[in-house]
């Protein structure tokens, strides 16, 4: 029995692996076909449990053969707090977006049994990571937006609220930390947003807060309620019949970005799904991420004559065989 309840289509699609652009020198052995991973913090992570692959998170940088713009993407999939689901809401996104002549990074970061702030410190560090080696990957640092799923949502949304805002910096604070981690714009793909119920969504709140969390903590990562008018644009997409994270979720964050006169835009489809990433394979939602390249275009992220996105295609798997990190579902002891 895997450790996450947390799934979504799940189709192989390994012609996907093949097209998949290695960069970057071997630190590490992972699949053909997929880059090689930067560790976030090379000389120690802070707040670790140990020092496993569990204990170590890591980006996977997706640069394509030919870029259109030097605009990039932190990409944060979802998974509940309790896995990173890296293969249809990581990986197979960053393909989407390289197709387009746009850098993708993947990040793998800790989960349960870390708590807060391991991931919040995890999402902030990644785009500083980005941001402090822009030159060699070719992007430009103040055109860096997150993309995030679900509790990857969560985790994008307080990046982008709560960046530069923090009363007190990191403890472990060195040259990277000292960049900004906030990202130029958000993408959130059926996120949750709020802590407290019945908008939250239960397991994500219990694994990153506890079953017990402090009511100030609660309400300060209930992200709709950070919104201000320097809060990155947005664009949201969600089903209004999400059956694990309420769509209210999104509702909330909109009307909060509406009225603090924030660009922004959503997208709320009349279906019942949850976990589909780009949802190549479901008809009715399989048009979003045109929408979302529309977007991108008319705020000036990615050129009108970028290449155009790859057809819709159904979800690789949730996490690819081979592949170790601290997002990897693992067996119930």
């Amino acid at each position: 029995m895997l450790r996450s309840a947390y799934t979504g289509p799940m189709k192989w699609c390994w012609l996907f692996l093949l097209l998949m652009t290695p960069s970057l020198p071997v630190r590490a052995q992972v699949p053909a076909g997929i880059p090689q991973p930067v560790y976030l913090w090379p000389n120690g992570v802070p707040g670790a449990l140990g020092n496993t692959e569990a204990d170590i998170p890591r980006l996977y940088p997706f640069l394509p053969k030919q870029r259109s713009t030097s605009t990039a993407v932190l990409i944060i999939p979802g998974g509940g707090y309790q896995i990173v689901a890296i293969g249809h809401e990581g990986f197979q996104i960053a393909h989407w977006l390289n197709a387009q002549g746009i850098s993708a990074f993947v990040l793998d970061y800790r989960v349960t049994p870390y708590q807060y702030p391991a991931e919040i410190e995890d999402g902030e560090r990644a785009m500083r990571l980005i941001r402090a080696h822009a030159a060699e990957y070719s992007i430009d640092p103040d055109r860096l937006g997150v993309w995030g799923f679900s509790a990857g949502g969560h985790l994008a949304s307080t990046v982008g609220t709560h960046c530069d805002q923090d009363a007190a910096p990191p403890a472990h604070l060195d040259a990277i930390d000292k960049l900004s981690c906030r990202p130029a714009f958000m993408i959130l793909a059926y996120p949750v947003i709020g802590m407290t119920p019945p908008v939250t969504h239960m397991g994500s709140r219990s694994l990153l807060l506890g079953p017990h969390p402090d009511p100030e903590l609660e309400h300060n990562l209930s992200n709709q309620y950070q919104v201000t008018d320097k809060t990155p644009p947005t664009f949201l997409f969600a089903t209004s019949f999400d059956p694990a994270v309420p769509v209210r979720n999104s509702l909330d964050f909109y009307r909060a970005l509406l009225d603090h006169h924030v660009p922004s835009e959503a997208h709320f489809y009349d279906y019942s799904n949850h976990g589909c990433g780009l949802c190549g394979a479901i008809q009715p939602l399989s048009t979003w991420p045109l929408l979302l390249r529309k977007w991108l275009v008319q705020l000036g992220w990615i050129p009108l004559d970028a290449p155009p996105p790859p057809p819709p295609a159904p979800n690789i798997p949730t996490w690819i065989p081979g592949l170790k990190g601290p997002g990897e579902p693992v067996l119930a002891q």
